[in-house]
């Protein structure tokens, strides 16, 4: 039986690099053979995404179910109105509903970081508990920057450029701003 990566791993590899292949198939077929082909080449590879989590670990992630899901929605929704508008919307909306979700947790003052460690054996002081709330968010806030600039990228750039934000953008700005805050929490704890 094959192995799989922790859950917490799992989710956050999910959260990072989901969407990530239909994304890239989309773009490149795109390119070359029209909105339709990349349509239907960026949804196989979404498809295909939950199948190879089937395959590989018998189950699928439920970020995988989210992200794949809501690509294959609003893919369906640009094959029928020929634009792949609705597709590039997707990364714009799981990032709006994680900030959501991120200040949500904060106002039921369960913050979402917080929840997470605990689930994972993780104890804090009252101290960190209090600054896990700041942390979450600010996280909040960096999501919510980066929904309107997705929103913008699917609007008003090219595919490729979008491409790149959907991709490298996200990861390379999420690593910067999770190093600042580390920074800060070692500056401040």
């Amino acid at each position: 039986m094959p192995s799989s990566p922790p859950k917490g791993k799992q989710a956050a590899l999910a959260l990072l690099f989901g969407g990530l292949l239909p994304v890239i198939a989309f773009t490149i077929i795109e390119e070359k053979y029209g909105v339709i082909a990349g349509l239907i080449a960026g949804m196989t590879f979404g498809v295909g995404e939950i199948l190879f989590e089937i395959i590989r670990h018998h189950k699928v992630a439920t970020m995988t179910w989210i992200g794949n899901g809501l690509l294959l929605a609003l893919g369906g929704i640009s094959l029928v109105s020929n634009e792949g508008i609705w597709f590039k919307l997707q990364p714009a909306l799981i990032e709006g509903a994680f900030a959501i979700a991120l200040w949500g947790s904060c106002l039921l003052k369960k913050p979402l970081l917080s929840v997470v460690a605990e689930k994972q054996g993780q104890t804090f002081p009252d101290a960190i508990k209090i600054k896990l709330v700041g942390i979450t968010w600010r996280t909040g806030v960096f999501f919510a920057i980066h929904t309107g600039l997705a929103i913008w990228a699917a609007l008003d750039w090219s595919t490729t450029n979008w491409a790149l934000l959907k991709g490298v953008g996200l990861t390379v700005t999420f690593i910067i701003y999770l190093g600042a805050e580390f920074f800060y929490l070692r500056k401040n704890v």
